[in-house]
């Protein structure tokens, strides 16, 4: 019988943020206020179907993010954050409850409750990982900047950080704070998004923005470009982004003296070079298939099938290509 893991997981959901993020992803910038989604439907009148579509087509799939969250490990707590008796988020008490989501509200104080959820949340998790000896992971599911010294924090005291946001609403250097980011449209169990049903006005993600300037000495250099992500020239900067960290990655790895270096500690080093690094991102199920797809840069060991072992190209050694 299995041993069963010893990695215990918090989630904390700033709700607002994700939900607010996720609606404006899906209809323009500042969307959600024109529609007035927090108060919808309204005490009076008819509710308008078309916000009441808009509505339902960005719903989060809030299974989606704890079941991601527990593949790190157990998950032992779980906390969202909102004013719950709003109408816009009191649709969602019944997926969090079903999934033992504690829902800590959040009484409006002030008219936008400007950094209320910040302020519990990074309380809450300080709390949490001083109290919680046994807590080895950290999910902060939000985009918001302000949490990047939580995200700090956590990491020196030893915690393994995991962000999540909504692409074009997610600080870069939050995605850069965390040891691993994941964004919410590739979550397993979210369905993709077609780049028609993006909002027009939808800004590049800036995690993957990170991603879409072409590469230079530094594979992890911050993104100087607004070029959409899901257009020709910024698929194929994300593409060279990508070959330029696996090319970092091998060679930090070269000061182990090993001639061929196993594929799970490449990949483990590129995500600490690049925390939101996804294969599936760029078009791969497994990032077996990632590496297959960059054989002008490394060479993989046909001798050993399991696991995969690659080494760099002798032509790399010195000058990063615009392979991708």
């Amino acid at each position: 019988m299995p041993k069963p893991s010893r990695d215990r997981v918090a989630v904390y959901i700033d709700f607002d943020n994700i939900v607010i993020s996720r609606y404006n992803q899906l209809h323009g910038d500042g969307q959600f206020a024109k529609d007035k989604v927090r108060s919808f439907p309204p005490t009076y009148g008819k509710a308008d179907p078309a916000i009441a579509a808009r509505i339902r087509a960005a719903t989060v799939d809030v299974a989606a993010i704890l079941d991601y969250a527990s593949s790190f490990g157990a998950i032992v707590v779980s906390r969202a954050y909102s004013d719950w008796s709003a109408p816009a988020n009191a649709g969602y008490q019944k997926q969090l409850i079903g999934r033992a989501v504690d829902l800590t509200q959040l009484f409006p104080t002030t008219q936008a409750l400007k950094n209320g959820a910040d302020i519990r949340l990074a309380v809450d998790v300080m709390e949490d990982v001083f109290r919680l000896k046994g807590l080895t992971h950290v999910v902060i599911v939000a985009g918001d900047s302000d949490y990047i010294p939580l995200a700090q924090r956590c990491k020196r005291l030893d915690r393994y950080v995991i962000g999540i946001g909504v692409s074009g609403s997610t600080s870069q250097s939050l995605a850069a704070a965390c040891d691993e980011f994941a964004d919410y449209d590739t979550l397993p169990g979210v369905q993709p998004l077609a780049p028609a049903e993006l909002a027009p006005t939808t800004t590049v993600p800036p995690a993957a923005a990170r991603r879409t300037t072409t590469p230079t000495a530094s594979a992890s250099a911050s993104a100087t470009t607004s070029v959409p992500a899901d257009s020709p020239v910024g698929a194929r900067n994300v593409q060279k982004a990508a070959s330029a960290a696996l090319r970092r990655a091998m060679e930090l790895l070269e000061k182990n003296d090993l001639e061929w270096q196993h594929a799970s500690a490449v990949k483990t080093q590129m995500k600490r070079i690049d925390p939101s690094f996804q294969e599936k991102q760029l078009g791969h199920n497994q990032f077996s298939d990632f590496l297959r797809s960059r054989l002008n840069i490394i060479e993989i060991d046909k001798s050993s099938a399991t696991p995969v072992r690659l080494r760099l190209r002798p032509e790399f050694a010195t000058s990063i290509t615009d392979a991708d």
